[in-house]
């Protein structure tokens, strides 16, 4: 069980696995995530379910090397199996036709907004989804989200590919050219804060995926505590997907900074020891 199959690079730094887990593939809907371990002795961490194929058995994940607990799951090889898996775990998204569906994901984001953008298309919705990193290199899963939009917009800081700017000013010009039933954000903090503010500006619901600030995934550790709304959600059993207008976007950056020190000082234990 929790055998990887499959491991593909889609850069350095962002590597995709398919992992043999038929249980989680029968049960997963769009917004589940997992909890994985990697040896004995490693941390629990998140990690959202991009594809599933429940004939096959098995799920799809998309990790980012940020720290320890990622560089020991990258370094796994197929034939290799994760420690522990636990999930489908977390509030799926609420799917209904509900007309034009903007969906917009920044990075590693994109991972978890496509079987979301999927699931839109298939309710019957119109989905316009607009995709956006650092560079064309960082660009993800672009030809599985063009399977499920009807027009998708990609956004590149250097301008490398497709259009030079931020995510939102892919948005805007959606927005202000027909109408927007709801939006949905996937990315870093940072940029779903002022997608939120844009979509505001316009009073378009809008729901943001806050699966960056997790850690234990049950709700004991505390560590995902965010404001929604004015009272404490617990990101991985209240979400991870809040209406984002509520959400207070300034104080979760500022936990999400609360251990950059530990966390680098761990990086650098963990590549003195390799």
């Amino acid at each position: 069980m929790n055998r990887i199959l499959e491991k593909t690079y889609f850069s350095d730094k962002v590597v995709q696995l398919v992992v043999e887990s038929p249980l989680i593939a029968k049960s997963r809907k769009p917004g589940n995530f997992v909890i994985l371990r990697i040896g004995e002795d490693g941390e629990r961490f998140p990690l959202t379910i991009s594809d599933a194929d429940p004939v096959r058995g098995t799920i799809t994940l998309v990790v980012q090397i940020m720290g320890v607990s990622s560089s020991k799951l990258v370094a796994l090889e197929p034939g290799d199996s994760i420690t522990d898996l636990v999930g489908p775990l977390g509030k799926p998204t609420h799917i209904e036709n509900i007309g034009t569906v903007l969906a917009a994901g920044g990075g590693v984001g994109v991972a978890p907004l496509l079987p979301i953008v999927e699931a839109f298309k298939k309710a019957g919705n119109r989905v316009v989804t607009v995709i956006a990193a650092r560079n064309k290199d960082l660009i993800i899963l672009e030809d599985e989200i063009r399977k499920w939009s009807d027009e998708v917009i990609v956004m590149t800081d250097d301008g490398s590919y497709g259009r030079q700017g931020l995510v939102t000013a892919g948005m805007e010009e959606i927005i202000q050219r027909e109408k927007v039933n709801e939006c949905i954000v996937i990315g870093p903090a940072i940029m779903m804060k002022f997608a939120s503010l844009l979509t505001k500006k316009y009073n378009i619901p809008t729901q943001a995926s806050l699966n960056s600030i997790m850690v234990d995934g049950t709700g004991m550790c505390g560590a995902c505590r965010v404001s929604v709304g004015g009272k404490t959600k617990f990101t991985c059993v209240d979400g991870p997907e809040f209406d984002a207008h509520q959400v207070d976007f300034d104080e979760m950056l500022m936990r999400l900074g609360g251990y950059i020190q530990e966390e680098r000082k761990a990086s650098e234990i963990y590549s003195q020891k390799l």
